[in-house]
């Protein structure tokens, strides 16, 4: 708005002033008038697009690659010393002269007789073997040594005789009766007929005691009971 105004008065000052150039006498300098407002800052014009990049330079050459140096020289190997002289052997020392042998000995006592053999002996009387299965008899004095490394024989009868003992396994007349097996604590008889009135004897040889007992009764039969029941002590 005020621009407007401005304008007018300043064609009002040049018409004036040129007015006044045509009298002889110019007057004089009026005073200067005040300074008009500043009028508003326009309005910020759109960026200019930007320019292209200029083309990369080329690349420069690569610098020579300097000289390899040269490998030292080794050194010299050092002179191998002289070998020493070999030392003299030593003399041979005298041989010693022989001892004399020390007088004989007296001879010892003779050791007392080792004990008897220890030998369990059980007696199961009156008892019946069947064809079927197995006959158990629990006998308690047969441990894991007796099975590892003793002796168990068998031996039986007619109850109420007196005749000898016949080992197992038994044969006669196609009946059999045998030892099965025996563990810790047991016997099996297995027979191939059925009896009754039977008595069966269990003895029990310990491995050690076994030896000891063939050592000292050369030629014992131990299918023979009296033999057995002679050496062992048996009753």
């Amino acid at each position: 708005m005020k621009i407007k105004y401005l304008l007018p008065i300043l064609l009002f000052a040049l018409i004036s002033a040129s007015a006044c150039k045509s009298t002889t006498n110019p007057g004089p300098t009026g005073a200067t008038g005040e300074t008009g407002a500043t009028g508003p800052t326009g309005a910020t014009g759109a960026t200019g697009a930007a320019g292209a990049d200029g083309a990369g330079g080329p690349q420069g050459e690569a610098g020579a690659t300097g000289a390899t140096g040269t490998d030292g020289t080794n050194g010299t190997n050092g002179a191998t010393g002289a070998k020493g002289a070999t030392g003299a052997t030593g003399a041979t020392g005298a041989t010693g002269a022989a001892g004399s042998n020390g007088a004989t000995g007296a001879t010892g006592a003779t050791g007392a007789t080792g004990a008897a053999a220890t030998v369990s002996n059980y007696i199961f009387t009156n008892q019946t073997v069947f064809i079927v299965g197995l006959t158990h008899f629990v006998v308690p004095a047969i441990t894991q040594d007796i099975v590892d490394k003793g002796i168990v024989l068998v031996y039986f009868r007619n109850s109420g005789t007196t005749t000898s003992w016949n080992p197992l396994p038994y044969s006669e007349s196609g009946n059999t009766l045998n030892l099965q097996d025996y563990g810790v604590g047991y016997i099996n008889l297995k027979s191939n007929f059925t009896s009754s009135g039977l008595d069966i004897r269990v003895v029990i040889i310990p491995g050690t005691s076994l030896t000891t007992l063939m050592l000292h009764n050369p030629g014992l039969n131990l299918n023979n009971f009296d033999q057995v029941a002679k050496a062992t002590g048996i009753q």
